[in-house]
């Protein structure tokens, strides 16, 4: 299973979301110190009900829960735009 499999199934899981685009910017960082370590940089667009009425900084939190040991095994950074469906 590939990395963007990976975190796409645990944001499905997690979250049902009407909205779900990952892309892998990985390339973007390349000579980057953390691109050394063979983990990826990762742009997250995700729109889930469960985030309405949560602070922005608490969306952040509950995907970083939701994504786990990913955030060890396979993600050196990550960028997460967490909304509502409007």
């Amino acid at each position: 299973m590939s990395r963007i499999e990976k975190i796409r199934t645990a944001l499905m899981q997690n979250f049902k979301p009407q909205k779900l685009e990952i892309f892998d910017e990985s390339h973007l960082h390349t000579g980057h110190h953390g691109a050394k370590s063979g983990k990826g940089h990762y742009r997250v667009l995700i729109s889930s009900e469960l985030f309405r009425g949560v602070p922005q900084i608490k969306r952040h939190k509950m995907v970083f829960k939701a994504l786990g040991d990913l955030l060890d095994t396979d993600i050196h950074a990550i960028s997460i735009d967490a909304s509502t469906p409007d």
